[in-house]
């Protein structure tokens, strides 16, 4: 997995207007100030069904120069950020990713997805993200990637 930490990135709360549904994920767009388009990003926002209080915000976006595609996760705060955020789809591990920096409203780890993750994503059913609380206990957040190969194609 490659990691990047964007300089100038939209932040990370869930904003814009929902232009599309697609499964459990929301197409949003929003005109950034100073920006000449709209900016547009995949999400999908889950709690844990064991912890209420542990919710994570996906969001799945192409960079504004249209070169990268990036998954970013919003976790809540208080998760162990030297340990990462994992993700498996299906039963295939993929990796971890590092968090690149807390905001008043989460922790975020971001990646650029390459071509076998995003087809990897676009196949499977089941995306689990992991977040550690303790460097042994590691909380797995199941979410549903029904309409993600849709959704992801309506991407501007």
């Amino acid at each position: 997995m490659a990691f990047a930490l964007m300089a100038g990135a939209a932040p990370a709360q869930a904003q814009g207007a929902v232009k599309s549904k697609h499964g459990d994920w929301e197409l949003r767009c929003e005109t950034p100030p100073g920006a000449s388009r709209e900016q547009c990003a995949l999400l999908q926002s889950v709690a844990a069904e064991d912890r209420p209080n542990v919710n994570l915000v996906v969001i799945v976006l192409k960079t504004a120069d249209g070169k990268s595609r990036l998954l970013r996760v919003v976790a809540p705060l208080g998760v162990l950020l030297p340990s990462g955020l994992g993700l498996k789809v299906d039963a295939t591990d993929i990796g971890r990713a590092g968090f690149v920096r807390c905001l008043p409203t989460g922790c975020v780890a971001e990646v650029v997805m390459e071509d076998k993750l995003l087809d990897q994503l676009r196949a499977g059913t089941t995306a689990t993200f992991i977040i550690f609380q303790t460097p042994e206990e590691g909380v797995g957040i199941p979410l549903t990637l029904a309409g993600f190969k849709e959704g992801f194609e309506k991407l501007p």
